[in-house]
């Protein structure tokens, strides 16, 4: 059940940056793998060769935000089954901050798939939209930051990266005792690190 529900959060957060591609003239292929999924932007016949359709800024950011917010409107279709199957929505929170809907069904099993179902869109939506490279969220800031400075706002979007991973990698750490969120982002904030350096200096 939980493969099954995997796959089709993933295959429909990539369907969503795939549409918003496909909004903007740009066909892709969806790529899903061991870790996840990726939605690979095509190539259109130009002349005598091939060419990718130049997005702008804005449209980069929509594709991204895209991905994450199919995953939200796969979480509303779910609640909306669940009510419409007699179950009892409720709101509780995630780390007491952040609000978290539930479904509490008349079968137990059937409760265990919703809340999954609503964890891996919600929770992994959320996290998705960090400023942390190359997750969505890391776009975004990526394309907010050197529209705001075309010098160096690429720079500061890996510094960005940097930080919210490296902190995010110590939280997952020392307050959830999350080894592999602390393996993600801190790898995560590495990456960042190295692409940062392989910039050189002004």
């Amino acid at each position: 059940v939980w493969i099954v529900i995997v796959f089709v959060s993933i295959l429909a957060h990539e369907l969503g940056h795939a549409f918003a591609f496909r909004r903007y003239g740009q066909p892709s292929n969806i790529l899903l793998h061991f870790s996840g999924g990726l939605t690979i932007p095509e190539s259109l016949p130009w002349g005598g060769g091939y060419a990718s359709v130049g997005l702008t800024p804005n449209q980069h950011i929509v594709v991204s935000l895209a991905g994450p917010f199919a995953g939200f409107a796969l979480a509303g279709l779910t609640l909306a089954l669940g009510a419409a199957l007699g179950g009892e929505i409720i709101v509780t929170t995630i780390l007491g901050v952040i609000p978290f809907p539930i479904v509490l069904m008349p079968i137990s099993i059937l409760t265990d798939i919703f809340i999954t179902a609503l964890w891996v869109n919600v929770f992994w939506g959320i996290i998705n939209l960090l400023p942390v490279f190359p997750l969505d969220g890391g776009h975004v800031a990526r394309y907010i930051l050197i529209q705001t400075d075309p010098m160096s706002g690429l720079r500061t979007s890996l510094w960005v990266s940097i930080i919210t991973g490296g902190l995010l990698a110590v939280a997952g750490f020392l307050l959830l005792n999350s080894i592999y969120m602390a393996f993600l982002f801190g790898l995560l904030a590495f990456q960042s690190y190295q692409m940062l350096q392989s910039m050189g200096r002004y």
